[in-house]
């Protein structure tokens, strides 16, 4: 087997950090609302793929830079996760059930983003996806920098403030013993609102980076758990740095068996590194 150029390997390297970079930004959300909240939420892809449409839809037809889009979409996003988060909490929904419910509603998103921009592959066509730079012998893709860029802030910031200020601390405080959180005067019910409606703004931020650089098309949802996934569960639940480590981590690892080995080896590296991980948790317990 003839081992590729280092400037393959480099560029694959590259390649890795930034698809990686993504899968920590749509890990995000997930990992806080599941470590935090205990849903499991299965509607968090098909947030983003809306949130994308979304994108696709403001910059192609109403002619708003793709970046402005936020400004509609982010706070939207933040009022339907509290909206659902109110409804799970008022019908007591289980963290199973809620599996099972989110599953429901990402068949409903990806129904409903199908009657409306149809099953055609869809291509946002911007001044960013046209801007790419160079270093050394490496290119490097405006998209992908900025997807890298949000991810990396994000997550930071989730993580300062869940560690250092005074909401952060009663938030993990509430999730580890809420009752106990309760009785030293924590409003566990409106932080859990609140980490809701951030967590699913999140994925409408995801959305903007799907729509820069890729293809659109609903079927695609269902693509992208399995991967975010493992890095979600290699990374820790409700830990903001986990999922952009873990992704990092999986996104080179894929690039680097694609570039050495065979593109058809890449699927297996997630779960292999997922059940490297739960074996070795499992020992130290």
């Amino acid at each position: 087997m003839n081992l590729p150029s280092a400037t393959l390997i480099a560029q694959s390297v590259l390649s890795g950090v930034f698809i990686g970079a993504l899968y920590g930004l749509l890990g995000l959300g997930l990992s806080l609302s599941w470590g935090m909240l205990r849903q499991i939420n299965l509607a968090h892809f098909a947030l983003a793929f809306l949130g994308a449409y979304l994108t696709y839809q403001l910059s192609s037809v109403a002619g708003w830079d793709p970046v402005a889009t936020l400004v509609v979409i982010v706070p939207c996003f933040f009022a339907f996760g509290v909206l659902m988060h109110w409804l799970f909490a008022r019908f007591s929904i289980s963290p199973f059930n809620s599996l099972l419910v989110t599953f429901g509603l990402t068949v409903i998103i990806e129904s409903a983003i199908q009657g409306i921009w149809t099953a055609d592959p869809r291509m946002l066509d911007s001044a960013y996806g046209q801007f790419k730079f160079k270093v050394g012998a490496l290119y490097v893709p405006f998209p992908e920098l900025l997807t890298l860029l949000l991810a990396t802030t994000l997550s930071i910031l989730a993580w300062a403030v869940l560690r250092y200020t005074d909401i952060g601390k009663a938030m993990r405080a509430a999730a580890e013993d809420a009752p106990t959180a309760a009785a030293f005067g924590v409003n566990e019910r409106r932080l859990s609102l609140l980490l809701s409606g951030v967590s699913a703004a999140f994925a409408g931020v995801a959305g903007l980076c799907l729509a820069l650089s890729f293809s659109l098309a609903p079927s695609q949802i269902y693509a992208w758990v399995g991967v975010v996934f493992a890095a979600v569960m290699i990374g820790g639940l409700g830990n903001p740095l986990g999922p952009l480590v873990a992704g990092i981590i999986i996104g080179v690892s894929e690039s680097l068996t694609m570039a050495i080995a065979a593109p058809a080896w890449a699927p297996l590296v997630s779960f292999s590194l997922l059940i490297v991980v739960l074996l070795a948790r499992a020992e130290k317990i």
